[in-house]
């Protein structure tokens, strides 16, 4: 049996030290355009590490980088104007960054309250996460998912770029859903 045809194992106790598996994981938003349909995007470039702690959940921590010049929208035209300084400023803020505060479980639900910082601007957002799952993969590497999202009004971190349409209402909503679906290799 090759090592591509190696089963994988469930795995009960997930506590430990983790780091994202940027090229199997996905952290997006989605914010209205126009009143009329939801545009959606995503950072391709994010590093980070994660503690677990199953039986203390309180002793869980994360602590996340996002490169915002990564930033992709499927329109190279947005994707310039979302990195100006009409929006998030990459010359001057490079990155988003996430640092826990708190951390709590209820079964497979999890909790993670922590400091946003987007620009120059810190704001307190729980994101709330299901685990999806854990398994040791065909290379021995044991992996733990977890699927979570929160709503932020981008004008509370100072994303205040908008125009008024015709027919009422603006061109890009207050409200952005962002999205995570992360997959995480436990650390040696």
């Amino acid at each position: 049996m090759s090592q591509f045809d190696a089963p994988t194992i469930a795995i009960d106790n997930i506590t430990g030290d983790y780091t994202p598996d940027t090229a199997h994981s996905r952290l997006g938003f989605v914010a209205r355009h126009a009143m009329v349909t939801k545009v959606r995007g995503q950072f391709g470039a994010f590093t980070g590490t994660a503690t677990i702690d199953t039986e203390t959940p309180a002793n869980s921590k994360v602590d996340l980088s996002i490169d915002v010049t990564s930033v992709d929208t499927g329109n190279g035209d947005r994707d310039g104007h979302l990195k100006s300084g009409d929006f998030f400023d990459t010359e001057t803020y490079p990155a988003i960054t996430f640092v826990s505060t708190d951390v709590k479980r209820n079964g497979d639900d999890w909790a993670i309250t922590g400091d946003l910082t987007i620009k120059d601007v810190t704001k307190s957002v729980t994101i709330d996460f299901e685990q999806t799952g854990s398994a040791v993969d065909p290379f021995g590497n044991t992996r733990v998912g977890f699927e979570g999202e929160t709503t932020v009004n981008r004008k509370d971190f100072g994303l205040t770029r908008n125009a008024a349409l015709e027919t009422g209402g603006v061109l890009v909503s207050e409200k952005v859903k962002l999205e995570f679906d992360i997959s995480a290799i436990k650390s040696a």
